[in-house]
């Protein structure tokens, strides 16, 4: 994706809405995240045939499969799943790789911010100390207490990495 063309402002379009309203209502809307992928794959389809078609699909299982493990294990909301595939959907598998792994460093600067704000960072810490203790006895499977459906801990609405994760993927071409 170069530029200012279509497909770079559909995905940008999609990850601000999401970031308006995972910050607004702490949810990011399945209709969203499917409206996002269907027009992906109906563009890739219309402009770039079979082939492209099978990118995107495969951009979106990517998206998917990077986010997931946090998912199963408590730590990252569905939401924050499908929007990843969703825009893997629009940027291909290689790119699905760029924007999570660029939007992990953000979203490990923010929680650090948000847990230091909030005078949460020492029990943060303690808390991935027992998630890695727990995990090495147990395996790895959720951590009771400190999952997102069981801890108080302060949240942050991850659509916002997932955006500077685009934005940087975007950037580096």
């Amino acid at each position: 994706m170069n530029g200012f063309e279509f497909p770079t402002v559909a995905v940008l379009g999609v990850a601000f809405v999401a970031v308006f309203f995972d910050v607004r209502v702490r949810r990011i809307p399945n209709l969203l995240t499917l409206g996002a992928t269907l027009a992906a794959l109906v563009y890739a389809g219309v402009h770039g045939g079979w082939a492209a078609m099978e990118t995107a699909a495969l951009g979106w299982c990517a998206g998917a499969a990077l986010f997931f493990p946090f998912f199963a294990l408590g730590g990252m909301g569905a939401g924050d799943v499908k929007l990843l595939a969703a825009i893997g959907a629009w940027v291909g598998p290689a790119d699905s790789a760029w924007v999570a792994m660029f939007g992990a460093m953000a979203g490990g600067v923010l929680g650090l911010a948000v847990a230091l704000v909030r005078g949460y960072l020492s029990t943060a810490l303690s808390n991935v100390w027992l998630m890695l203790m727990h995990w090495r006895v147990e395996g790895l499977k959720p951590v009771p207490g400190v999952t997102l459906n069981d801890s108080k801990s302060p949240r942050l609405a991850y659509a916002i990495p997932i955006a500077i994760g685009l934005v940087c993927t975007l950037w580096r071409h």
